[in-house]
């Protein structure tokens, strides 16, 4: 790709109620690629659909967008394709006017009971019939007979269409508006876009496109047909069946920096045997022509583990920051002073931000939460042995972690049991649960008050036999 500031790259998403994570990427592949040549991404609103032109939804993709980065500075617009509507009405009238467009009464049962082929495309019968415009008539782009269209494309070298297999294509429906294929050649045209990277299920509309922009005058630009991203079942991603959702992500604590470094994985690898890269090295080895074209696989479990490296390389004092919308949600009041003692402790146990609520909950809550599948585990013998001696012991202890451990190693050295299996009835007494956060360094924060009451809690219920 030539590195010259002429190139304007441009992301044009619909607003659908959600911002798919598969045009999240295509997102980030065209901010690259814009950041890389000193060009400019533009960003339009393809908002003609009136069921989906929501102001709402709109904010919506603006707001995901600058999540992962992409605010207001990084970007040209965002430009309205519905703002665009008289120019698109007038090349339309252009395209009829110079014989490249035909009007048409033609229904699909007609075509397929003329062809009788269902799956067959249009046959051209209106082409020379000179419908004028009138109720029920679309207006058609008259497709060349022979010749080939060739795609340039960054990815897939030249693809060659052959002309007569193209089926005259409408442009604009009977009612007068126009549709995708003409709207989007006409804004591509007028804001002088000369690349652009898309998901590969467009690249059967390239060839209409590019005829659009020939006939109007213009050069097409040069594409980038980026690879399907497809689930565990090498199923695309789908809405109906696969959490698709940047919103969804975000809402479950996965950070920013983490969403946009796995996503430009998806078809492309940065040099040496490492993933988890730093977004300034990311903007200077991506090229969009490394990019492969088989699909690319959205890992869940993989993200997930990803954003847990990315979390625990976060400095402290930022995993408080971005902990702390979660904790504001959390049913039960957070002190951030005792939960910035949590804070370390918490960091290296979590993948999720969302997950810091149950983590550290037991600290907060007057009583350890209840989970009945971990009391049956810990609560076995010699469980209320252990606890009974846990209690003793921790009454003139020295309440530091060290001195909290050691104690209660030299119980379960009494009853033959390692300090995994010791620990198990006291963690459970004190935080409701068998895992969770290092115990000893827990009962120091919780306090010896009530962690001895937490303990003689669960003694209690032991000896009541439920």
């Amino acid at each position: 790709m030539s590195s010259t500031s002429s190139i304007r790259v441009r992301f044009a998403p619909s607003p659908t109620g959600m911002f798919h994570v598969g045009g999240a990427r295509s997102a980030l592949f065209n901010w690259v690629m814009a950041a890389q040549s000193g060009g400019t991404l533009v960003l339009r609103i393809e908002d003609t659909d009136a069921s989906r032109n929501s102001p709402e939804w709109t904010e919506g993709i603006i707001r995901a967008l600058a999540w992962l980065g992409i605010d207001g500075e990084q970007y040209e617009g965002p430009y309205f394709q519905s703002a665009n509507a008289d120019k698109h009405a007038e090349a339309a009238h252009t395209l009829r006017d110079a014989g490249r467009a035909y009007y048409c009464d033609c229904a699909r049962e007609a075509v397929i009971a003329r062809t009788g082929d269902q799956h067959k495309g249009y046959d051209g019968f209106c082409r020379d019939r000179g419908l004028e415009p009138g109720p029920g008539r679309a207006l058609r782009f008259r497709t060349p007979d022979e010749g080939q269209t060739v795609v340039v494309d960054l990815l897939r070298g030249k693809p060659v269409f052959e002309n007569a297999v193209l089926e005259d294509f409408v442009i604009a429906r009977a009612d007068g508006s126009v549709t995708f294929l003409l709207a989007n050649a006409v804004d591509d045209m007028s804001q002088g876009i000369t690349h652009v990277v898309r998901g590969e299920e467009h690249l059967s509309n390239a060839p209409k496109q590019q005829l659009l922009w020939e006939a109007l005058g213009g050069e097409p630009p040069v594409w980038a047909h980026v690879p399907v991203i497809v689930n565990e079942k090498r199923q695309k991603l789908s809405k109906r069946r696969d959490k698709v959702a940047l919103e969804d992500y975000r809402a479950e604590g996965y950070l920013a920096e983490a969403m946009r470094n796995y996503l430009m994985l998806l078809g492309w690898a940065p040099s040496g045997d490492r993933e988890i890269v730093p977004w300034d090295v990311i903007v200077d080895e991506f090229r969009i022509d490394d990019v492969n074209t088989s699909p690319a696989f959205f890992d869940e479990k993989k993200l997930r583990a990803f954003n847990g490296e990315y979390i625990r390389a976060l400095p402290v004092e930022k995993f408080i920051a971005e902990c702390l919308p979660f904790l504001q949600e959390a049913p039960f009041d957070v002190d951030v002073s005792v939960f910035a003692e949590l804070a370390p402790l918490a960091q290296t146990r979590i993948a999720l931000l969302a997950e810091i609520v149950e983590m550290i909950d037991f600290v907060f809550l007057d009583e350890p939460p209840s989970d009945e599948k971990s009391w049956t585990k810990a609560m076995k013998e010699p469980a209320a042995e252990i606890l009974a001696a846990a209690e003793q012991a921790y009454l003139d202890a020295p309440w530091r972690a060290d001195e909290l451990k050691d104690r209660l190693e030299r119980i379960g050295q009494e009853h033959g049991l390692k300090l995994g299996k010791t620990q198990a009835p006291v963690r459970v007494a004190v935080t409701g649960r068998t895992v969770g956060l290092p115990l000893f360094e827990s009962l120091e924060i919780l306090g010896r008050d009530r962690t001895l009451a937490r303990i003689a809690a669960a003694r209690a219920k032991l000896a009541a036999g439920s």
